[in-house]
């Protein structure tokens, strides 16, 4: 049976294609992601958590392998995330009493765990998301209600970007967000990423999550996020690509993926990488969250015990009908 062609050679002229993954998938999912993929995300081997769940103790053993993965096979690294409200340990916020640390306490934290992280990989990771999910999803607020934004005050994410950007001048800064098709809060990331520019903050890119379902965001405002994102004078990133077979939380399970939902997916796909070809010129990279069917974040969430089916490969690591369509777009 003859292979199917690379997806990461396909669109080698247009952006780059990647792939989320981690110590395990990097060795279950090889052959897929040598042959399809020139950019690797870390899940989770990258985040604050993981990296330094104690204030003295560092652990860079995964997210080294991957790193080492990566340089194997001539593929790019994103770095994710240096700054996020979940998965921070608590001891970067609290003291051993339960009390909420000092500004400056917390501040010192924030720019010595980038320094360390961002350094390590200097020249290996290209870029960075830098602080993730900031934006608050709903309301008049402009930022999400954290412990970052607690205890350091709005200025938190300016003082992020300026640690990244002194400890590795040459990577590219990404601010990453989910939801960011939809308008009132596509509106909110703009006015962010304008007021992080205007005081002069070393910001290069915005990373849209794309975390998508069949039936939404329309396309029209998949398009209107593009261009606005665009207009801000930055790079951007699709950085966390899945399409759910679901549109609801309450949607019941599927026991299978079916004739029916293969098609849509693949028509989903086929309309989104219409348009990210359209945007070339701006777009850098694509990165779907996972390689195949079978190692996917959406299984169990968010609604415990049910099956998705969201990536380009199914739970065997075959094509899917999606991927397929995607390549009629290259």
């Amino acid at each position: 049976m003859e292979e199917e062609p690379s997806l990461a050679k396909a669109f080698a002229q247009s952006f780059r294609v990647g792939a989320a993954v981690n110590g395990e998938t990097v060795v279950t999912h090889e052959t897929l992601l040598v042959r399809h993929f020139n950019s690797i995300t870390a899940e989770n081997a990258m985040k604050f958590a993981s990296l330094q769940p104690l204030p003295d103790h560092y652990r860079f053993e995964e997210a080294d392998a991957l790193v080492d993965v990566a340089e194997e096979h001539g593929m790019a690294v994103r770095g994710h995330t240096l700054i996020w409200h979940n998965q921070t340990p608590e001891w970067v916020f609290r003291d051993q009493s339960g009390r909420l640390k000092s500004r400056r306490e917390v501040l010192t934290t924030l720019k010595d765990h980038i320094n360390r992280v961002v350094s390590r990989y200097r020249g290996r990771v290209y870029c960075w998301d830098v602080v993730n999910e900031a934006v608050s999803d709903g309301g008049d607020d402009l930022l999400r209600k954290s412990l970052w934004l607690e205890t350091i005050g709005e200025d938190y994410l300016i003082e992020a970007f300026l640690a990244a950007h002194d400890a590795d001048p040459q990577a590219q800064l990404f601010y990453n967000d989910y939801n960011e098709c939809d308008p009132q809060k596509r509106a909110k990331i703009c006015r962010l990423i304008r007021r992080l520019k205007s005081e002069g903050v070393p910001i290069h890119g915005m990373g849209l999550q794309a975390h998508w379902h069949l039936n939404s965001p329309g396309i029209d405002d998949i398009e209107r996020s593009l261009n606005d994102y665009a207009e801000l004078g930055v790079r951007l990133q699709i950085t966390e690509l899945d399409i759910s077979v679901y549109n609801h939380r309450e949607d019941p399970p599927y026991r299978q993926m079916t004739p029916s939902l293969l098609l849509q997916q693949a028509e989903r796909y086929r309309a989104a990488f219409r348009l990210f070809k359209r945007y070339a010129e701006v777009i850098d990279s694509v990165t779907f969250w996972g390689i195949a069917d079978d190692r996917t974040w959406l299984d169990n969430f968010p609604v415990r015990g049910r099956k998705d089916w969201p990536l380009l490969f199914d739970t065997d690591h075959r094509p899917k009908p999606a991927f397929y369509a995607i390549m009629e777009q290259a």
